[in-house]
């Protein structure tokens, strides 16, 4: 299992009512092809802004004329913006989300570093939390404590995905360390690119495991209060997070060679703890 913020997506899962699974499809649609354009292939970076422009430039007509289909056009737009605008309308979501993560996805092209924990908090902010937002308004569960939990589970995740991926991002040109947090235990680049293990790596990596445990524990409760099925999704999406943290502690940090993976004893652990 990836706990990346997309795959741990909801898509049409059997947890979810029948009646909110196209919707959640279509807004992850609009998520992961935004997203792929800022990572897969082998466009320039001025290609993948361009594209990405293209999507924010049917978000604003999406806005101004709430309701309507986009004009017939080329795969993806039409694709993506068709079924997307339906369900805005529909469900009456708020666009100010998908236009936070279309921020978060041209960042990703243009920004490689963090120089520390609030700037890459922020980066959160519009690249994880959005969707959580999002599927809160599908359930009409806004309340501030509810977005607030939902918040602290998104980016929790998303901070999962780092960690995890350290390996993965490094060769795609990204850390997503903070940079004070690197310099303060004392691990350099040249630690990241030939996969040391060290004393400092692993005190570095506790710590950042401690602070992400801290965000899953503190938007745990919103998944007690939300009813049914969709609640227990929500359990199994954050244990599956903490899972993770569990496997690369036992791993002694290594993430380098041991990306976590859970399989069918962790499923099941996963599953015994989100409805004892």
């Amino acid at each position: 299992m990836s706990i990346d913020h997309y795959e741990n997506f909801p898509v049409a899962s059997l947890l979810l009512p029948r009646r909110l699974r196209g919707a959640v499809t279509d807004i992850y649609r609009f998520a992961r092809s935004a997203d792929d354009i800022a990572d897969e292939g082998s466009a320039s970076d001025a290609e993948r802004l361009a594209q990405l422009a293209a999507y924010r430039t049917e978000l604003h007509r999406i806005g101004a004329e709430p309701g309507t289909v986009p004009p017939p056009g080329l795969p993806p737009l039409s694709d993506v913006f068709t079924p997307l605008a339906k369900t805005i309308a529909q469900h009456q979501l708020p666009i100010t989300p998908f236009y936070d993560l279309l921020s978060a996805f041209e960042q990703d092209i243009t920004v490689k570093r963090y120089e520390d924990y609030a700037s890459l908090a922020d980066y959160c902010t519009r690249s994880a939390n959005p969707v959580g937002r999002l599927m809160l308004h599908l359930f009409n569960a806004t309340s501030p404590q509810d977005i607030a939990e939902s918040d602290a589970i998104c980016t929790g995740l998303q901070q999962v995905n780092f960690w995890q991926d350290v390996r993965v991002d490094w060769h795609k040109h990204r850390v997503y360390l903070p940079q004070e947090d690197l310099r303060r235990h004392g691990v350099t680049d040249d630690d990241l690119a030939a996969c040391r293990l060290t004393p400092a790596w692993r005190e570095l990596m506790a710590f950042q495991v401690e602070r992400t445990r801290a965000l899953l524990h503190f938007g745990a409760p919103l998944a007690r209060r939300l009813p049914g099925r969709i609640g227990l999704e929500l359990r199994l999406v954050v244990q599956g997070g903490l899972r993770v943290l569990e496997r690369i502690e036992a791993s002694s940090y290594d993430v380098f060679m041991n990306r976590p993976e859970l399989g069918a004893k962790d499923w099941a652990i996963m599953l015994w703890r989100s409805i004892k």
